[in-house]
């Protein structure tokens, strides 16, 4: 025997819970208001800061004369590939440098910086200072850390290496300390009820729910810096950036193309890599290394 359902009524729907569609209301009010002030924030951008059609129509037409010099490759046999796969080279080392020891600080600062960690009124202020301190640091791009090492210990690998070291020790430790916050705190108290310390209660009770983001992050970093670390060449930090500025002084379009290729491949062997290790340390399928 079937049932017959009545036919869908709005508005008795309506009448019955008028609170529920006077939110609903109010929320598609919302929307359309933040819609309106975005479009008049980009209206207003384009007007104070926008250029004429004439200079679109030009800056088009050089944008298309760069990209042809990039995929024609002039006299390609006798480019000096080991100077680019040289200073490639370099650029890799100063980033494996500084994203390691800057995970290495990082880590530990990051326990200083946690808040439920720093528990207490004399911890408090200390956890703050250290939150201000990686503030302080994340807040100066590499480039111009870059520019104050060069100006210290001059030009070459290890200002480059110092200015990873300073922005990543500001920014993972900041990203460690909240995946420290974010934790469980049944497993910090059932340590407690069985007698650990508080060196004890961090170890197996923090780090290791926070060890996935703390890996995650960091390889993710090793990639982000990978790419960042060609700026710092134009500042003199030493690497691959330094081809990139030669060439694009002298138009060399193809070696500038030719260098992104071979970083972008970098870049995707890099992350394949990383796949593959969060699949074995975050999943927890295990991976046949010598299979």
């Amino acid at each position: 025997m079937t049932t017959i359902e009545p036919p869908f009524d709005a508005q008795r729907i309506q009448q019955q819970h008028p609170d529920l569609f006077l939110a609903q209301r109010r929320y598609l009010r919302t929307i359309a208001g933040i819609g309106l002030l975005i479009v008049l924030y980009y209206a207003w951008f384009l007007h104070q800061f926008g250029v004429d059609w004439a200079t679109w129509i030009n800056g088009t037409q050089q944008l298309g004369r760069y990209f042809l010099r990039m995929f024609v490759w002039q006299d390609f046999a006798n480019w000096p590939f080991g100077y680019y796969l040289s200073q490639i080279a370099i650029t890799l080392a100063i980033v494996f440098a500084g994203t390691l020891t800057a995970t290495l600080l990082a880590l530990p600062l990051s326990f200083f910086a946690a808040r439920n960690v720093m528990q207490g009124a004399r911890l408090r202020p200390l956890a703050l200072v250290v939150r201000r301190l990686l503030d302080i640091f994340r807040g100066i791009d590499m480039a111009i850390w870059g520019l104050i090492f060069v100006r210290a210990v001059g030009m070459g690998p290890l200002a480059g290496v110092l200015a990873i070291i300073m922005q990543d020790v500001g920014l993972l430790g900041k990203l460690y300390a909240e995946g420290h916050e974010a934790v469980e705190r049944a497993p910090g108290r059932g340590l407690t009820a069985v007698g650990a310390n508080s060196l004890q209660k961090h170890r197996y009770g923090i780090f290791t729910q926070s060890f996935p983001a703390f890996l995650a992050l960091s390889l993710y970093q090793i990639e982000s810096n990978t790419r960042s670390a060609a700026v710092l060449g134009f500042v003199g930090a030493g690497g691959v950036g330094l081809v990139y500025a030669e060439n694009m002084r002298l138009w060399n379009w193809d070696v500038v193309m030719f260098i992104t290729l071979i970083l972008v491949v970098i870049v995707m062997v890099m992350d394949a890599i990383s796949a593959r290790l969060r699949q074995r340390y975050i999943v927890g399928q295990p991976i046949p290394l010598f299979g």
